[in-house]
């Protein structure tokens, strides 16, 4: 048998090249998530995406900004997004008054959210709190929210036995160190950034409440169950990859945030894995549900707990703590 010209033996060769790649090329999908901000909180999904954790699922994911949680919700609605990013209880009201929206996965599982004061301010309980002025984030937020139902387990009125000076999300720290209060209630950076100036930490809510569903990944109820599952995949591993590499979770987080002081971006970031602010797995639990539905509620912000198996999507979760 003669061998095959070069060209016919090249061209056959480019052939099988081609037809290898195509299929793998046309299962790439393009989504977008809509988050409600570009936070630290959020540390997982920039994981994901800028360690190619999505790209491995066959995903091209395109991150938006919405700059509030109601407007990224609205983009999943409508259908301009496929996923966002922010607290459970909007989709939780949203569902109760009928909208087709479901939970698919964990993102952040601690109460986020901890109590700053001045170095000099005595702090032995919260009812110390009383009669003070407290920085805090303007309502609805779950950091004011959370503070509120603290001092309501602690017998106290939010608005009559303290007096919150209520600013925009993230400019807390501004007031604080401005000396317009000597106690702030503080997401981070911003509670990092304070700490570096010589502010002290004196509670902590994720300690406080353990497991809280503070962040999640919100769906239509019609999305696409297997672009789905490769997102929730791709989440779960790079929450995983927190545990095993969280000095790499820190350098994104420098990458992601550069015009943060490096030293406050790395406290904050170990303070969070710490805390147990960003959990181990895209799960999230039945209490873990509860206790965060419980402050909207307690707040009049929801009626009912939104019922686990209809709101979260377990199907999805499962299958991705299955993955190895």
């Amino acid at each position: 048998m003669k061998p095959l010209p070069v060209f016919v033996r090249c061209l056959a060769v480019a052939l099988l090249c081609t037809l290898s790649i195509a299929p793998a090329s046309a299962q790439v999908k393009k989504v977008t998530i809509s988050q409600a901000f570009q936070s630290l909180l959020y540390l997982p999904l920039y994981i994901a995406i800028d360690n190619g954790l999505f790209a491995k699922q066959g995903l091209e994911v395109a991150k938006e900004t919405a700059g509030g949680p109601s407007t990224a919700l609205a983009a999943v609605i409508s259908g301009s997004a496929q996923y966002s990013l922010h607290g459970p209880e909007w989709p939780a009201i949203a569902a109760s008054k009928g909208a087709p929206v479901q939970i698919v996965a964990n993102c952040v599982n601690g109460a986020a959210v901890w109590i700053a004061t001045t170095p000099d301010y005595k702090f032995t309980s919260v009812k110390d709190l009383k009669g003070e002025t407290i920085v805090t984030g303007q309502m609805p937020t779950t950091s004011t929210s959370l503070f509120f139902k603290l001092l309501k387990e602690n017998g106290m009125d939010g608005e009559k036995d303290v007096r919150t000076l209520q600013v925009p999300l993230g400019t807390e720290i501004g007031a604080f160190l401005a000396g317009q209060a000597k106690v702030a209630v503080l997401y981070e950076p911003n509670l990092d950034q304070a700490v570096a100036k010589g502010m002290k930490v004196v509670l902590g809510f994720p300690k406080l409440y353990g497991a809280y569903a503070f962040s999640a990944i919100t769906a239509r109820t019609d999305v696409d169950p297997d672009t789905t599952q490769r997102f929730v995949n791709g989440l779960e591993a790079a929450l995983r990859s927190i545990r095993t590499d969280p000095a790499g979770a820190i350098a994104i987080a420098k990458k992601e945030f550069p015009t943060l002081d490096a030293a406050v971006v790395e406290a904050a970031v170990k303070r969070m894995i710490a805390d147990n602010v960003y959990p181990p797995s895209v799960d999230i639990t039945p209490a873990a549900l509860k206790v965060s539905m419980d402050t909207q509620i307690a707040l009049g912000n929801l009626a009912a707990q939104p019922v686990y198996d209809k709101f979260i999507a377990t199907t999805y979760i499962r299958k991705a703590l299955e993955t190895k």
